[in-house]
């Protein structure tokens, strides 16, 4: 995706959104390029903050489904997470349908830790222990209907949300026709019929669902621990057993796993054969996202090989699990 299509700021226009946001003007401002949807730059302001301010896309910018309102399930996210006592950065501001910018933003504190997906710090285990003990504080927090609500994409059980969250995934193929290893139906049809596990889920319990080693930020002053989890916006509301799927990708949960192991020191979880089919169905789904989000996307060829290549694989082996289960 070109960056083009993000929406664009001139640096008086960005100085009058901060300054309408929380009342200072910005000295300095840096684009950071890595998304691929919003647009979001780090700025320091002349109160001495420094802050992050992140932009949803313009109304033309080809999105799927589920991302319609990322920002402000973003901002959801972070004030219940914050509540919970799971690390994030603060939210300063969040404005939607600005009449000036016409979208939304939230202008968030900035961080002065590294990604985690940057450094390989001492203390691994640790680190993951320490991050399975966050996610359960996190999917801790109770909501009241399953599913993407700012993005209409809900239902009333989690097996009734579930499908319509993956019925509107594979819709999205017919405005971005995708390399999926089945045809949509077929694929439709072997969830369909592994989703009867799914009622045993009866709570909509918060899912950040991408919690991968770059939206964990870590302080590495002293002994090396996690500043906070970032980028929320992606959350629904669901099965807690969802949170496990981003960061085993293209693996599976093992037992002896430090992140299970801190999660259990929160919240008693147990893996049962119903549970493994649970977090089948949630890896197809991740999958079915990389990759059929190429589509609006049009990732480097170069750089999205190995990751379609793997997608692929993995939801050929997790599909054919799948169907095996239920016969």
């Amino acid at each position: 995706m070109d960056s083009r299509t993000k929406r664009r700021l001139t640096e008086a226009e960005l100085d009058a959104l901060v300054r309408r946001a929380v009342g200072a003007g910005v000295t300095a401002a840096t684009e950071l390029t890595d998304g691929y949807a919003n647009a979001v730059w780090r700025l320091k302001l002349d109160d001495g903050r420094e802050a992050v301010l992140k932009l949803s896309p313009p109304p033309e910018l080809e999105q799927l489904s589920y991302e319609r309102n990322l920002l402000r399930m973003e901002a959801t996210a972070i004030g219940l997470a914050s509540a919970a006592g799971v690390p994030v950065a603060g939210l300063l501001r969040a404005g939607y349908d600005d009449p000036v910018l016409g979208g939304d933003y939230l202008l968030l504190a900035a961080l002065d830790g590294v990604s985690w997906n940057d450094v390989k710090p001492d203390g691994h285990a640790a680190l993951r222990r320490e991050l399975g003990g966050h996610l359960a504080r996190f999917n801790a927090v109770t909501g009241e209907v399953f599913g993407y609500p700012h993005a209409g994409i809900t239902g009333a059980t989690w097996r009734e949300a579930f499908l319509a969250m993956v019925a509107a995934l594979l819709g999205d193929t017919e405005r971005y026709p995708a390399p999926l290893p089945l045809p949509a139906e077929q694929i439709m049809a072997v969830v369909e019929a592994a989703a009867p596990v799914l009622d045993e889920v009866t709570t909509p319990r918060l899912v950040h669902f991408d919690v991968w080693a770059g939206n964990v930020f870590l302080d590495l002053r002293g002994t090396p621990r996690i500043q906070a989890i970032i980028d929320h916006e992606r959350a629904f509301w669901g099965d807690p057993l969802a949170e496990f799927v981003t960061p085993t990708i293209f693996g599976e949960l093992a037992e002896d796993d430090p992140l299970l192991a801190g999660y259990r020191e929160v919240t008693p979880l147990e893996l049962t054969p119903a549970a493994h089919t649970r977090l089948d169905l949630y890896r197809a789904y991740l999958y079915l996202i990389l990759l059929i989000e190429n589509g609006p996307r049009q990732y480097p060829e170069d750089e999205y090989a190995r990751v379609r290549d793997l997608a692929t694989a993995s939801l050929t082996g997790v599909l054919d699990r799948l169907s095996r289960a239920v016969r």
